[in-house]
């Protein structure tokens, strides 16, 4: 933190109502809000300044990072405020660093990590130890002043984005809708006092080959079930799907540590973002008795098509990804989402679902887009019927992500 200027000053003047806050500077560092245009593309492009140099980053499109910042763009933003801010030194740009309160983080229970006080930050980056700390103390500054009692973090913004800091992983690079980060991070944020309270994990598969005997006799035996019906969605009619996908997904997962609800706005602004990378064959979703119960939501890996487009879509980033997503070709699917509906979880007949969702994809995945990698993920650490399924799919742990948290 700033040297000479306590915390509680810099916090009373927060409460005071600032309309914005002045910049503090510490040695030769100086952490100052985002304030205009000019400076939210400095915020996203000192990410890619940053992380050049690591062969396993791969740069997100410039448009989604300035679309999710976007209170004019992102429905988060009808239920969450967030500050931004820039480290520099020498008038250059260092690092960065959000710091949020969500009302449906605050509205969570205490057993699920949030209540009242449990403030966020995230966006992380840093181009060393004394940026680092730098930014996290500003961070806690702003939470300080709308008087949090706990901030947790990373989270970039909220727990359906980016949630967690890499700590395992760090020699392949991630999958669509993964972060990645410089492996000095976790020094620098445990140095400011934080302690690991859940880490989130991805797990992969070699999907070139069948799922374990055991695996196979419980899908055949789910196939031979008149009950149950697996099916593919409709992108023709995608917002309606999208919604079901999402209601599932709002019920199945709401016992989970971490969960905040998707609302409707979010729900509408998830399904709009997803339809162009939507491919019919890998959604699927779980039908028992004609009643639509579980889905499994699959997405090959964009990151093997953005890779080489620098974050930018535009004047060609545009037309490569378009031809690229017109017969996809990828070495790897992700399985960001599934869930099954809360009466039914801790059930054989979940399991099976699960299984049979997994299977139905697999074969889809090798036969029409040439995958032999699988992800799961991410699964928090404490699900156990998760890591079952994973365990029994011959699925290994590939990447751990960390969230922290520190008494302010």
């Amino acid at each position: 933190m700033p040297s000479g200027l306590s915390d509680s000053l810099r916090a009373s003047s927060y409460e005071a109502g600032m309309s914005s806050s002045p910049a503090f500077k510490s040695g030769s560092v100086t952490v100052r809000p985002v304030e205009d245009a000019a400076d939210r593309k400095a915020f996203v492009d000192i990410a890619f300044e940053l992380n050049r140099g690591d062969p396993n980053w791969v740069p997100p499109l410039k448009t989604e990072v300035h679309s999710l910042i976007d209170k004019r763009t992102n429905p988060w933003f009808g239920h969450a405020e967030a500050r931004f801010f820039l480290a520099e030194r020498d008038g250059e740009p260092v690092g960065r660093i959000s710091a949020q309160v969500d009302q449906q983080v605050l509205a969570m229970p205490a057993e699920q990590g949030g209540g009242p006080g449990v403030g966020h930050w995230g966006m992380f980056e840093a181009a060393d130890a004394e940026v680092a700390a730098e930014l996290i103390g500003r961070a806690e500054d702003f939470l300080r002043g709308r008087r949090m009692r706990v901030a947790q973090g990373p989270y970039s913004l909220s727990i359906w984005d980016e949630p967690g800091l890499l700590v395992k992983g760090f020699d392949h690079p991630p999958t669509v809708m993964m972060g990645h980060n410089s492996a000095d991070y976790e020094a620098w944020v445990e140095a400011a006092g934080y302690k690991g309270v859940k880490d989130l994990m991805t797990c992969e598969l070699n999907i070139a080959q069948p799922l374990p005997p055991i695996v196979q006799r419980i899908v055949a035996s789910g196939e031979r079930n008149p009950r149950i019906r697996i099916r593919s969605v409709a992108k023709s009619r995608f917002d309606e799907e999208a919604a079901l996908i999402l209601g599932i997904l709002n019920d199945a997962w709401s016992d989970n540590w971490g969960f905040v609800p998707l609302t409707d706005e979010e729900i509408a602004y998830a399904g709009k973002k997803l339809k162009p990378v939507v491919f019919e064959d890998l959604i699927r979703i779980a039908e028992v008795e004609g009643e639509p119960v579980a889905f499994m939501i699959t997405l090959p890996d964009l990151n093997e098509f953005t890779r080489d487009l620098d974050g930018r879509l535009f004047p060609f980033g545009w037309a490569k990804l378009l031809w690229r997503l017109r017969q996809p070709k990828v070495r790897t699917v992700r399985v960001p989402l599934m869930g099954v509906v809360k009466r039914l979880q801790s059930t054989r007949l979940a399991s099976q679902l699960a299984f049979m969702l997994i299977e139905y994809i697999r074969r889809a995945s090798v036969a029409n887009y040439d995958a032999t990698r699988g992800e799961i993920g991410w699964i928090l650490e404490d699900n156990v019927g998760m890591r079952s399924i994973a365990e029994a799919t011959d699925s290994t742990l590939n990447r751990v992500y960390r969230i922290y948290e520190k008494p302010l």
